[in-house]
């Protein structure tokens, strides 16, 4: 891609409204523009990063055994009254009438909906397990809206739906999200924290939320601080074998770990002093186990090897990648913008065109950018004509793993300039070496 014909929008001054630096950043960088009060558009820069983002997301959930379907954003309002959650969700639910005058919803979650989708097809235990997911826009009408699409009204959610037949069935499904999400978030260069949480108004018996620490965290958390050095479940993790996950939540929850919700003080004191660590959370992720809350009152029961009819016992399971990226962002970063992990990150290189129109810078820059994209790697190559600080300053502000520089006198002895945007570190090397590198 060619900085000189794609759309990024950069600021040269951080924006009033922004009180954190995700949000700060998101703006200055041309990711997000707001639209009106907690509703954002996703500008080509950060679209990039999303759709990176939910590529993990579907590439574990797919690894964990869940089927992706598409559900409408759109709801009746009748299966929420048949759920009896319609009047009880509150004021953060959407509810709007249709021309012939129907209660209708933006939906802020999927439970009851998967769930009238399962009763009508599905009748035997032999159908079982079953976890069912999509990537969707929701809507919940937040009181205060703030910190970007951190915490917006408009946000995007992976939510899952596991059904079972028994509660240990639904447990080792619940397990199987759980490792996932490890899985998930490690990939995405965050490391999450799971803690004993609220259900809210999702309901359930089982919850846990998936914390990454960060000074700018909405709420107060507790746990151990070993949490932070645990492994994370490999890339051959077996979900199909029950004791093997069932020893890796035992692992992850063998340890004190609690939202400000769940805290118990006792508890925490318990642990030794030097072990205790309190700090600021975000979370990135929500998993629960309700049993037959929705299956009962909605009648989404399959026929057990009893030869009896069972009501199915279903877990619920959310990612916010709209809120995964800034909270990414808030973990790394530095006075000069965003640091992106290589996983996600809009482009892998940047190509940098020192001096536009010189025929030399050119024609190096040119080679590069054609023999990277051929490779197979996202390149995007600045061929403007500002000036080198504000080229400097706009590779380090969208953060970009890799920064090849191409100037007069470094290309008349046939090197360029290697920047390692994390760490800082730069390597002069010939032009073949720089483009031998990221090709192999």
């Amino acid at each position: 891609m060619r900085l000189s014909r794609y759309f990024m929008p950069i600021l040269k001054e951080n924006p009033k409204e922004a009180e954190i630096v995700s949000h700060r950043l998101m703006l200055r960088a041309g990711m997000i523009r707001q639209q009106s009060q907690g509703i954002y558009s996703w500008l080509p820069l950060g679209k990039r990063v999303l759709d990176k983002v939910n590529a993990i997301i579907r590439d574990e959930q797919n690894r964990a055994g869940a089927i992706e379907l598409s559900m409408p954003t759109l709801q009746s309002a009748e299966l929420w009254q048949e759920s009896g959650r319609y009047d009880a969700y509150g004021k953060e639910m959407l509810r709007i009438k249709d021309r012939q005058d129907r209660p209708m919803l933006y939906g802020p979650t999927n439970e009851e909906m998967v769930t009238d989708i399962f009763r009508s097809s599905v009748k035997s235990y032999k159908d079982l397990p079953l976890n069912l997911y999509h990537i969707q826009l929701k809507f919940r009408d937040e009181i205060r809206p703030r910190f970007g699409t951190m915490r917006s009204r408009e946000f995007m959610m992976k939510d899952a739906y596991s059904f079972d037949l028994t509660r240990e069935a639904a447990e080792h499904s619940y397990n199987k999200m759980f490792a996932a999400y490890l899985r998930t978030f490690d990939r995405l260069g965050l490391r999450a924290i799971p803690m004993r949480a609220d259900t809210g108004p999702i309901g359930g018996k089982l919850s846990h939320e998936f914390i990454i620490l960060a000074d700018t965290g909405e709420s107060e958390v507790f746990c151990h601080k070993d949490f932070v050095d645990f492994d994370i479940p490999g890339e051959h993790t077996d979900f199909d074998n029950v004791e093997a996950l069932q020893a890796i939540f035992d692992k992850w929850t063998s340890l004190y770990a609690a939202t400000s919700e769940m805290h118990d003080e006792a508890a925490f004191n318990a642990v030794a002093e030097g072990d205790r660590l309190s700090a600021r959370g975000i979370e990135v992720g929500h998993i629960f186990y309700f049993g037959t809350k929705y299956s009962e009152p909605m009648g989404a029961k399959v026929q057990g090897p009893d030869g009896k009819e069972h009501f199915v016992h279903m877990g619920s399971y959310g990612i916010g990648p709209t809120r995964l990226v800034p909270a990414i962002i808030e973990a790394s970063h530095d006075d000069n913008g965003i640091i992106w992990p290589a996983s996600v990150a809009p482009f892998d290189i940047v190509v940098i065109n020192m001096k536009a129109g010189d025929q030399a810078c050119d024609d190096t820059c040119e080679l590069i950018y054609a023999a990277l994209s051929k490779a197979g790697k996202d390149v995007l190559y600045d061929d403007t004509d500002d000036r080198a600080g504000t080229k400097f300053a706009t590779a380090d502000l969208i953060g970009v793993p890799v920064q090849i520089i191409a100037g007069p006198r470094a290309v008349a002895n046939g090197e360029v300039e290697v920047k390692d945007r994390k760490t800082g570190a730069r390597e002069t090397m010939t032009i073949e070496a720089a483009i031998n590198r990221f090709v192999v």
